[in-house]
């Protein structure tokens, strides 16, 4: 058993990922499924993700279904359930949570948590303590994921990717060189493929490379963020764990991918109008206003045109976005041209306080709008999202997403508890044999 008095561990931070994590979700809810290659993405018409078992067969994310079916022809084909991978992401973190109260929500299927100062109390080195969260997640939740502990966050990522699925890497101070040495540059937290190529110019090839360079060289070719990585990999904690709720956002995007695809411009304007709803539905719980809007269009061979437009006044008001929005979509939309996919981004994030109004806007449209919202985010929250929507955007709610195979939908949407209504699901993952 490590021994938790050991100047090897300074700081002990573990790194939870969850292994093929949506179709990890599957194969909990649907027990049929285990063993078995399994896709979601069904409705996309690409693989969003694969389980172990398809991923022997060379499939990985974004690969198209057509080409799996002829790969893989005993592959299970499902929609994504994002609903029921949000619970079981939400019950992971709290599993998380009996642990140590500092836990770092990363993203939906992997998570930061520091142990310093628990081994003692908790009567295990830290090592222990991590395989037993590990094993408690497995054993409640049906899912697997794979973990990696050390004494910073960067070393923490990169132990949880060196053995998987279902692997735990311990990376000690006294054992990370032989780690940093197996691992290419690009492989490192925060390293992009510019970095990684500057990298190479320079001759670092491996994360050893990287962090056996100077202080004063890394100072004088890197910027900032690279400096603090450089630190972490040699054992120096300057990444802190943020246990807050992420409330603050550089910008807000929200996209929404149909089949078959369509050149119709009301089809397509209803397609985007739900998403700045979805877009400003976030920025108001997170009482944030946007000043620039942000529109685009993706075509069936999956090229991308945006344009930006500036807002008179900063808002999360849809109707404060419709003037900008019609004319970029105008400016936007070609005739004739077939597109996959609709989007917005909310960019110049600032807090909602009272705004200014315009010198030719009266201050009574901003308060009824106010009120208007207020009532309108009290139903979402009552009966379920878009309760109330635009009109624009009615052919966007009543057409389905998806038509013929991509139109399926998870079980959880096809079936309802006792309780539950199409727009208001309980916060309960259900056994596929439960639904039916």
């Amino acid at each position: 058993m490590t021994n938790w008095n050991t100047p090897q561990w300074p700081r002990a931070i573990i790194h939870i990922d969850g292994d093929a994590f949506f179709a990890s979700c599957e194969q909990a809810l649907h027990p049929e499924y285990r063993g078995k290659p399994v896709i979601t993405g069904k409705e996309r018409g690409i693989v969003a993700a694969a389980s172990y078992e398809a991923k022997a067969f060379g499939i990985t994310r974004g690969v198209p279904l057509w080409e799996v079916k002829n790969r893989c022809p005993e592959a299970i084909i499902v929609p994504s359930d994002y609903e029921s991978y949000s619970l079981f992401s939400k019950r992971m973190f709290a599993i998380m949570r009996r642990f140590t109260s500092a836990v770092e929500e990363y993203s939906i299927d992997e998570a930061f948590a520091d142990l310093t100062g628990l081994a003692r109390p908790l009567g295990m080195g830290y090592v222990e303590i991590a395989r037993m969260m590990q094993k408690t997640i497995t054993q409640e939740l049906g899912i697997s994921v794979s973990v990696g502990i050390a004494t910073t966050k960067v070393l923490a990522k990169l132990g949880s990717k060196y053995r998987k699925p279902n692997g735990l890497t311990a990376m000690p101070n006294d054992e990370r060189r032989e780690y940093l040495e197996a691992t290419p540059v690009e492989k490192i937290w925060g390293i992009g493929p510019k970095t990684a190529a500057y990298c190479s110019k320079l001759g670092i090839k491996t994360a050893l490379a990287f962090a056996n360079q100077s202080s004063a060289l890394v100072a004088q070719r890197f910027i900032k963020p690279h400096v603090a990585l450089w630190q972490e990999l040699n054992g120096q904690s300057v990444l802190t764990i943020e246990t807050e709720e992420k409330t603050t956002y550089q910008s807000i995007g929200k996209t929404k991918t149909f089949s078959p695809v369509s050149s119709d411009p009301i089809f397509l304007h209803a397609q985007l109008l739900k998403n700045i709803e979805n877009a400003c539905i976030k920025a108001r719980r997170h009482r944030l206003v946007a000043s620039r809007l942000i529109v685009y269009l993706k075509t069936q061979d999956f090229r991308t045109r945006a344009i930006e437009g500036v807002l008179s006044r900063a808002s999360a008001y849809p109707q404060d976005l419709l003037r900008v929005a019609d004319q970029l979509f105008r400016e936007t939309y070609e005739p004739q041209t077939m597109y996959r996919a609709t989007g917005v981004v909310l960019t110049h994030l600032g807090p909602d306080t009272r705004v200014q109004t315009s010198l030719f806007e009266p201050p009574i449209r901003l308060e009824k709008l106010e009120q208007v919202y207020a009532a309108v985010d009290l139903l979402a929250e009552k009966f379920g999202k878009h309760t109330v929507h635009l009109l624009g955007s009615n052919v966007a709610h009543r057409a389905p997403q998806h038509a013929r195979e991509r139109a399926e939908l998870p079980l959880r949407k096809q079936y309802r508890l006792k309780g539950e209504s199409t727009r208001k699901h309980l916060s309960i993952p259900v056994l596929a044999q439960t639904l039916r």
